[in-house]
């Protein structure tokens, strides 16, 4: 079926018209509208951050391996820090041992997330080399065995989250869908690509169509560059899923996910988040870092993103330089006042309409 292209989609009619309720079995999700897991970004203070604006369904962990999981390393126990506020809440899992997954998963149950997701989509090296996040697609019996072993030991829901295929000659995505829905399985993520492509070139829309089409009743949640109100109405109206998993595009804007939500029940998004909202909301961000870990760590883990929030802000080289390496609080709240002159607001409202890049892992991916 040929994809509709992008200026011919009616963003509004779009979100408002495929508006439906969204189960993972048991659990009904606030929204449609759902935070991807990114590697080193989807931390606790940052899903804390984006749930006070508002619109998020459902957030996913960074994804945790499975073995390091039930050793209780601490990295891992970084990896899954939550509260009360965080919820409802995935962690995603990996590995290739069906023995640990299944007691990864009994052991999230018992620390009270609300879903576990299996990553069958990560292309980076170190995950693939074990046999576990997209090297699960080149073994459908022994996947297919895996994942219900884990949904037969849990009572809370499993989704899957994976690509379309090892590479173009094998998008087997469909053929899985189809398996995990009989299986058990809640619902599927689907990143509109190939692990061959890593992130390069387009979404292919007519992929996760194909995943949706092959399915009955569970839902198919679209993911892959929906940066923008007409991304999402595009991911919707060409593949026929019913959610989309926001990843870097909520780096960029994290009020998309309030956005897409109030375009769906009043037709109307809001205006775009504000030069003063940006600042903000990145102050918010630090602030929650460093209650999370203390001052050293926290402004540590900040210097992740400090590029990022660059990239929207244009601060300029100097104040990006301080926020590479940022070394206190007091150091931020001294940035901060010099993003609160009044010139700075001036000089980035003159560039608003500038669409930031987005960074992706470059170069060979057995080398990621």
């Amino acid at each position: 079926m040929p994809v509709p292209e992008p200026e011919r989609v009616a963003p509004t009619a779009v979100i408002r018209q495929t508006a439906k309720p969204i189960r993972l079995g048991s659990l009904l999700l606030p929204s449609r509208f759902l935070l991807a897991p990114l590697a080193g970004y989807t931390n606790l203070a940052f899903r804390l951050a984006v749930r006070e604006i508002g619109g998020l369904g459902l957030a996913t962990t960074d994804l945790v391996n499975a073995r390091a999981l039930l050793q209780m390393s601490r990295r891992t126990r970084e990896l899954i820090r939550t509260c009360p506020v965080d919820r409802p809440l995935a962690v995603q899992i990996y590995g290739s041992e069906p023995a640990e997954m299944r007691a990864a998963a009994q052991w999230l149950e018992e620390y009270g997330v609300s879903a576990v997701d299996i990553n069958m989509g990560c292309p980076v090296h170190k995950v693939t080399r074990g046999g576990g996040g997209s090297a699960m697609m080149c073994d459908a019996r022994k996947t297919i065995e895996l994942v219900r072993t884990v949904v037969e030991a849990v009572r809370l829901p499993v989704t899957v989250k994976m690509r379309l295929g090892w590479d173009d000659t094998s998008l087997s995505a469909p053929l899985f869908a189809k398996e995990f829905e009989q299986v058990g399985v809640a619902g599927v993520t689907i990143h509109g690509r190939t692990r061959a492509q890593g992130f390069g070139g387009r979404v292919n829309l007519e992929g996760i169509r194909a995943v949706a089409e092959a399915v009955e009743r569970i839902p198919i949640i679209g993911n892959g560059d929906v940066r923008s109100i007409a991304d999402a109405a595009q991911m919707l109206t060409a593949t026929g899923c019913s959610a989309i998993a926001i990843g870097r595009g909520a780096l960029l804007n994290p009020w998309l996910f309030s956005q897409l939500q109030s375009l769906e029940e009043t037709g109307v998004p809001g205006p775009a988040a504000s030069y003063e909202q940006r600042v903000n909301f990145m102050e918010r961000h630090l602030l929650l870092l460093v209650e999370d870990r203390g001052e050293r760590f926290g402004c540590l883990n900040f210097r992740k993103v400090a590029n990022w929030y660059c990239r929207v802000l244009r601060p300029g080289r100097a104040i990006q330089q301080r926020l590479i390496r940022l070394e206190s609080v007091r150091e931020f709240q001294e940035v901060l006042d010099q993003l609160r002159e009044p010139q700075m607001k001036r000089s980035w409202e003159e560039r608003a309409d500038t669409q930031p890049s987005i960074p992706v892992p470059k170069g060979p991916i057995e080398h990621w």
